[in-house]
C-alpha cells in the first residue's frame, strides 16, 4: 500500500517519457508486451521478476503487486537480487481465486536500507558518527507520522533512543537495527520515489485447467464382443463405457477423455490398420466425422443416446471426474456440410474436394476445413455446436490438430466461449513447429500436447524440461500424454515394462498435467511394422480389453499409475510448473530433478531420480543443490544429513549432499523421495 507521502514523492512517468524516477525493464511473466496474458492456476506459485536500478549508491527496494480482477490489491512480496551486479529482482506471486488479475513491479528508494548500510559503516570507522545517529533519529520520526500506532510508538522510541546522547554510541545504534524495527520494517518498508512499471495481465484460470491426469479411451471398445460365427462385432455403447468410469477414478485420474463420438461416413471407410478396403462390420475411425445420422452435433446410434451421454457425464461427476470431449473439425465425404455448404471445403480444379494428408500418411475418409471462403459463417457454426455440447455437461475440449486452423480462430472462439463459460478448457493437440504450439497458448488454449513424448535420454529430458518450466510456462502448459493412439514410440515398443514404468514417473512427476490412452496400463508394446503406430489400431477396429484379468494376474500397471496419482494429489510441489529445478548425477542415464514448494502447512520437497535407461541397472551419485532445498536446522541431524521417505516403495533413507543410488530398471526404475520435514 502506498501512503500519502510516498504518493506525494511519487516518481510517475513524464508524457513523452519511457523511463520513470526508479527505471524498471524487462518485467516477467509478461507475454509479447502484454497483449497476451500470462497464465495460473489458484494456488500455483508464479515466477516474477524484473530489472530495476538507479543512480547512485542509495539501497533499492523491489515489489512485485498483485490486483484482482476488481483492481483491489490482493498480494504484495518484496523480490530479491539475483545474479549479482545484473540488477535482476525475482520472487513469487501466488494468485488464490480466479479471473483476469493484473500486476506491476514497484522501485523504490529503500531509506531504512540506506541509512543502515551507511551507519553501520561510518560509526564502525569513527565517521560522522553523531550525524547518522541523528539521520536515523529524524527518518523513525517521520517514518512514525504515517504507521499504526503500535510501530509509531516504536519508531519514536527508537528516534528518542538514537538522540540519547546520555547512552554509548553501540548501545544507540543497536536500538535503531533491532529486530522488531527490522521486523516493522520487513512488514512495511520506508519508501521513497516509489515508481511502478505498467500492470501487466495474469489469467487465473480454473484448477483443471493446469494440473489433471488424463485418461482415454473409446467408448466403443467398452462392452464390444465378437460374434465368431458370424464374424461380426457388436460396438459398445455409454451405458457400457459407464461401468469403466469407476475404474478409472479408482486410478486416480481427474479427466476422462473421448475420442469423437459422432456418426462415421461410409464413403472411404478405413479398414484394419489403415488399409483402403474397409468390410461392411468395420466400424472406421471416429475422426472420419459426419454421415445420414447427423455431424458434429450427433452421436453415433450404436452408442446410444443423447439420454444415455447425460447419464454418462452425470455418473463421471458422481465420481469427481470431468468428460473431456474431441473436438475435429473435419468432415467425412457424407457429412452433412458436404452438401450443405461446400464451400467450407478445398475443391480442387478437377472439381473434387481435397481429402486430408500429413504425407506419407494420407486420410482418404476425412475432408479438411477451409476457412478462407466463409469464415463468418463456419465460426458461427463451430461456436454452435461447442455451446451445444457444454450444454450437455461437457467442460473440456481437445481439439484435434489446431495447427491445421487459423490461429486467429482459435482466439475468437475460446474468447468468445470463455466470456460466457469460464471455466471451459481448450487442449490442444498439436504436435507441430514451436512457434504455431506457442502461439496456440498465446491465442488461449490453457493447455497443449508435447514434445515430451519424443525426449527420451537423460540430456533430452533435462533440456525440455528446462525449457517448459522456466522459459515458456507463461504462456504455454505441457500435457505430458505417455501414448495416444497414433504415437507409440520406439523407447515403449522396445523398453518392456520397465520403460513404461520410467516414462509414467517422468510424465506424473514433472508436468502438473499428463495424460494416458487406454491399453498403456497393460504395456501394449506392437507396433505396426515400419510404423509409430499400434498394430491394430484402435483408430479403426474394436479393441476391448480384460483389465481386471490382467490387473488380477500381476500384468497391469494400473496399481503403479494409481500410486502416482495418488502422490500428485498428496504433494502440492507437483501442482506447479515452474518450480523445478535439475540437479547433478554422476551417470549419464540417471536423471534427477526437484520439485519445491512453500505452503501455509509447511515445505513440500519431492526429489526424483530416475534411471532413464529401460534395460539395466544404473549406479550413480547424486548430488543436490542443497540451497534449493530450504533445509531448517530441525530437518538435520547432527551429521548434517536429512531424512526421505521413498513414495514408491515406502523405504526412508538419509540423504545429503552427495549420495549412492542404484536403479535397477526391472525392479524400481526411480525414486520418489519426500523430504522429511522438522525432525
Amino acid at each position: 500500500m502506498t501512503t500519502t507521502s510516498e504518493q506525494n514523492r511519487n516518481a510517475q512517468y513524464p508524457e513523452g517519457l519511457r523511463f520513470g524516477r526508479i527505471p524498471i525493464t524487462a518485467v516477467s511473466p509478461v507475454v509479447e508486451d502484454g497483449r497476451f496474458p500470462a497464465k495460473a492456476i489458484p494456488g500455483s506459485d508464479v515466477s516474477v521478476g524484473a530489472t530495476v536500478f538507479r543512480e547512485g549508491h542509495d539501497q533499492l527496494g523491489v515489489s512485485a503487486v498483485l490486483y484482482d480482477p476488481r483492481g483491489k490489491e490482493v498480494q504484495r512480496v518484496r523480490l530479491t537480487p539475483v545474479g549479482a551486479g545484473l540488477d535482476r529482482w525475482a520472487g513469487t506471486l501466488t494468485p488464490r481465486a480466479k479471473g483476469l488479475h493484473t500486476f506491476t513491479i514497484e522501485g523504490w528508494s529503500d531509506l531504512f536500507g540506506t541509512w543502515e548500510h551507511d551507519a553501520t559503516i561510518k560509526i564502525a570507522a569513527g565517521v560522522d558518527v553523531e550525524l547518522m545517529l541523528a539521520e536515523g533519529a529524524a527518518l523513525f520520526t517521520r517514518a512514525a507520522a504515517e504507521r499504526s500506532a503500535k510501530d509509531a510508538a516504536l519508531f519514536r522510541r527508537t528516534a528518542d533512543a538514537l538522540s540519547d546522547t546520555t547512552q554509548g554510541v553501540e548501545a544507540r545504534l543497536a536500538a535503531g537495527l533491532s529486530p522488531q524495527i527490522h521486523e516493522a520494517i520487513a512488514r512495511r518498508p520506508i519508501r521513497d520515489l516509489v515508481t511502478a512499471s505498467t500492470p501487466y495481465p495474469l489469467h487465473v484460470e480454473r484448477e483443471l485447467a493446469g494440473r489433471a491426469a488424463w485418461y482415454e479411451f473409446f467408448p466403443r471398445s467398452e462392452g464390444a464382443t465378437y460374434d465368431p460365427e458370424t464374424a461380426e462385432w457388436t460396438s459398445g455403447t455409454f451405458r457400457d463405457a459407464t461401468r469403466r468410469l469407476d475404474a478409472v477414478a479408482a486410478m486416480n485420474f481427474d479427466v476422462v477423455y473421448l475420442p469423437p463420438i459422432h456418426p462415421i461416413g461410409r464413403a472411404h471407410r478405413k479398414g484394419p490398420n489403415n488399409t483402403l478396403t474397409a468390410g461392411p462390420a468395420d466400424p472406421g475411425s471416429p475422426w472420419a466425422i459426419g454421415s445420414p445420422e447427423g455431424g458434429h452435433d450427433a452421436i453415433h446410434p450404436d452408442l446410444g443416446t443423447f439420454e444415455d451421454f447425460d447419464a454418462f457425464v452425470a455418473r463421471a461427476r458422481e465420481l469427481d471426474l470431468e468428460i473431456a470431449l474431441d473436438l475435429a473439425l473435419q468432415a467425412s465425404p457424407d457429412h452433412p456440410w458436404v452438401q450443405s455448404h461446400p464451400e467450407w471445403f478445398t475443391t480442387r480444379v478437377d472439381g473434387s474436394i481435397a481429402y486430408a494428408e500429413n504425407p506419407p500418411k494420407k486420410y482418404q475418409d476425412i475432408y479438411p476445413i477451409n476457412f478462407d471462403n466463409d469464415p463468418k459463417g463456419l465460426s458461427k457454426e463451430v461456436l454452435r455446436i461447442v455451446l451445444m455440447w457444454i450444454e450437455h455437461g461437457v467442460k473440456i475440449f481437445r481439439v484435434d490438430n489446431p495447427h491445421t486452423k487459423p490461429v486467429q480462430f482459435w482466439e475468437w472462439l475460446i474468447a468468445k466461449v470463455n466470456r460466457k463459460h469460464p471455466d471451459v478448457i481448450f487442449l490442444a493437440e498439436a504436435f507441430t513447429r514451436p512457434a504455431m504450439m506457442h502461439a496456440l497458448g498465446r491465442a488461449g488454449f490453457q493447455q497443449s500436447y508435447s514434445y515430451f513424448t519424443w525426449r527420451n535420454t537423460k540430456e533430452e529430458l533435462e533440456e525440455y524440461f528446462t525449457e517448459i518450466s522456466h522459459v515458456s510456462p507463461a504462456y504455454f502448459r505441457p500435457n505430458f500424454f505417455v501414448n495416444t493412439p497414433d504415437i507409440l514410440t520406439e523407447y515403449l515398443q522396445y523398453g518392456g515394462p520397465a520403460g513404461f514404468k520410467i516414462r509414467a514417473v517422468l510424465a506424473s512427476m514433472a508436468s502438473p498435467l499428463w495424460g494416458v490412452y487406454s491399453g498403456y496400463e497393460l504395456f501394449e508394446h506392437v507396433a505396426r511394422p515400419g510404423a509409430e503406430e499400434y498394430i491394430d489400431n484402435e483408430k479403426f477396429q474394436f479393441r476391448p480389453r480384460d483389465y481386471a484379468a490382467a490387473e488380477a494376474e500381476g500384468r497391469s500397471l494400473a496399481p503403479f499409475i494409481t500410486r502416482l496419482n495418488a502422490i500428485r494429489r498428496s504433494h502440492p510441489a507437483l501442482g506447479d510448473l515452474e518450480n523445478l529445478s535439475i540437479h547433478r548425477s554422476t551417470d549419464p542415464a540417471t536423471l534427477v530433478f526437484v520439485k519445491h514448494k512453500r505452503t501455509a502447512e509447511g515445505k513440500d520437497t519431492i526429489v526424483v531420480v530416475v534411471n532413464v535407461d529401460p534395460h539395466s541397472t544404473r549406479e550413480s551419485t547424486v548430488s543436490l543443490d542443497l540451497a534449493q532445498l530450504e533445509l531448517d536446522a530441525a530437518d538435520l541431524d547432527e551429521n548434517g544429513t536429512f531424512l526421505v521417505d521413498d513414495l514408491i516403495t515406502g523405504q526412508t533413507f538419509a540423504w545429503g549432499e552427495h549420495n549412492y543410488v542404484r536403479l535397477d530398471a526391472h525392479v524400481e526404475p526411480a525414486h520418489i523421495l519426500s523430504i522429511r520435514r522438522q525432525r
